[in-house]
């Protein structure tokens, strides 16, 4: 059966599936720098599929709302059609990545409370940082629904940080994207190794795509995914 195709990110497409839902399917590209590097990387779409899909099934069952409704084959999410706010959200516990070129941190800096940051889904402009001020100004959303997503944020965080800690893991920082559903803002995208940091408690070693980033090859980045989506469900 063929879907009609409603966009194409670096990493994933969306197609048609109803007038409520959509199709998300996962690809095996891997980038980073904006796009700049890219190769492709066998069995990530189905790697980055189910590790979202086990993700946003666990914050459902604690009650956060996401765009998950469930798997039409193993590298295809079926979700609710959201209208998707261009900005991705990002909740910070441990200092490491931009914020450590952009502000006098060190990196491994503990945040007590975390750092929430907002960033323009911008590549020509290199996802620059928005405030309120400007986040109103572009329409993109009011003080009140940005006030309301911190708030998600920090929930979410609560319920993952504990999650992976339970495995052995930190979560240094995650990003996550919303759209709307009506009056309602929902998580939507995805929540895969590509937009958290993962670091092995006691040992510091890297689980995500920052392995991809500092130039390992591939070979390498695959067994990360590999065995962190191996240690989510054990």
């Amino acid at each position: 059966m063929e879907f009609l195709k409603l966009s194409e990110g670096k990493t994933k497409e969306v197609y048609a599936y109803d007038d409520s839902r959509v199709l998300l399917k996962f690809k095996d590209s891997i980038t980073a720098g904006d796009g700049a590097r890219k190769d492709i990387l066998e069995g990530k779409g189905v790697l980055n599929a189910q590790t979202s899909a086990f993700l946003f099934r666990l914050l459902e069952s604690k009650g956060i709302e996401t765009h998950y409704i469930g798997m039409f084959d193993e590298r295809t999410m079926i979700a609710k059609k959201l209208k998707m706010i261009p900005v991705e959200v990002v909740l910070r516990n441990i200092a490491t990545g931009s914020i450590v070129k952009r502000l006098p941190i060190k990196e491994g800096e503990v945040f007590e409370p975390p750092i929430i940051e907002f960033f323009l889904k911008d590549d020509e402009r290199h996802d620059p940082m928005l405030n309120y001020y400007h986040m109103e100004h572009l329409k993109l959303m009011t003080r009140k629904e940005a006030e309301k997503i911190e708030e998600i944020m920090l929930k979410v965080n609560e319920i993952l940080y504990p999650f992976f800690k339970s495995k052995r893991l930190l979560l240094y920082d995650f990003k996550l994207e919303f759209g709307r559903l009506g009056d309602k803002l929902i998580i939507g995208d995805e929540l895969t190794l590509d937009s958290m940091r993962i670091r092995e408690e006691g040992t510091g070693r890297i689980l995500d795509k920052d392995l991809y980033r500092k130039g390992a090859d591939l070979e390498t980045v695959k067994k990360a995914y590999e065995e962190f989506f191996k240690r989510l469900s054990e």
